[in-house]
């Protein structure tokens, strides 16, 4: 058999699972709040235009408004203004065999729930690889904090000084791209710490990944789900001519058992 025949079969018998990484898009779902100086991100809306009526009778769709970068989505290079001019940066740009790749996990989950700034380092990134091998040129790496469970003012985790959320330092960044990564994603509204203004860079994962023609996922949910290693991303943007980014729908192949 081919290996896609053998993909379909893996498939349809009980050897893979689709685990499905996406939070469902909703008015309700959180999105990023910037200084009020800055413009901000515009929330999930749907207008329906027909319901099976005198609108139209025979069919029921609707209109929608969104930015880019709402509910679980993906950044191109040219979101950030390091990767502005890198070649192929935007989402229709990007070649298409980059966005299905192998997908690492690294387990963050027992540290952010004692600390809402809890920090992903080199030393957490290389105990890791000493557990599970190092990082394989082309994966990405998805940063696990069981983020997701939480819901609405606890998932922003606001405060007087902006907002709390776990995310990687720039010495992490650095590390990860040395493994020439395909990309980076965490469960928080954003790929970088809340705090992440204060680094140098500020805003490390933004700054560095997308600098490096690299890519983000964020808001992404039931990681928990996903073993170390062994599993496969799917993470296709929509192909919006020019995007900086698009929610998205990833999932991930993983092998039961």
């Amino acid at each position: 058999m081919s290996i896609l025949e053998q993909l379909s079969m893996a498939l349809a018998g009980d050897e893979l699972e689709v685990v499905d990484l996406t939070h469902a898009l909703d008015p309700d779902f959180p999105v990023m709040v910037l200084p009020p100086e800055f413009g901000q991100c515009a929330r999930f809306r749907m207008e329906e235009v027909s319901a099976y009526d005198h609108r139209g009778p025979a069919w029921k769709w609707h209109n929608l408004t969104l930015n880019e970068h709402t509910g679980t989505h993906f950044d191109a290079p040219i979101h950030w203004v390091s990767g502005r001019d890198w070649p192929n940066g935007a989402v229709d740009e990007i070649p298409a065999e980059h966005l299905i790749g192998p997908v690492c996990v690294i387990d963050c989950s027992a540290g952010a729930t004692l600390d809402d700034d809890f920090e992903l380092t080199p030393a957490i990134i290389e105990a890791w690889e000493r557990a599970h091998g190092e990082i394989p040129a082309g994966a990405w790496v998805l940063m696990r904090t069981d983020w997701s469970r939480r819901k609405g003012a606890e998932y922003l985790n606001m405060a007087e000084d902006g907002p709390h959320s776990p995310g990687p330092t720039p010495d992490a960044i650095r590390l990860l791209l040395s493994r020439d990564i395909r990309g980076f994603g965490t469960e928080c509204v954003g790929t970088d710490a809340g705090q992440g203004a204060h680094y140098d860079p500020p805003y490390p994962a933004h700054f560095l990944l997308h600098g490096a023609g690299k890519y983000g996922l964020q808001c992404l949910c039931n990681l928990d789900r996903l073993p170390p290693t062994g599993a496969v991303l799917i993470a296709p943007p929509l192909k919006i001519r020019g995007g900086t980014g698009s929610p998205l729908r990833v999932l991930a192949l993983v092998p039961k058992g």
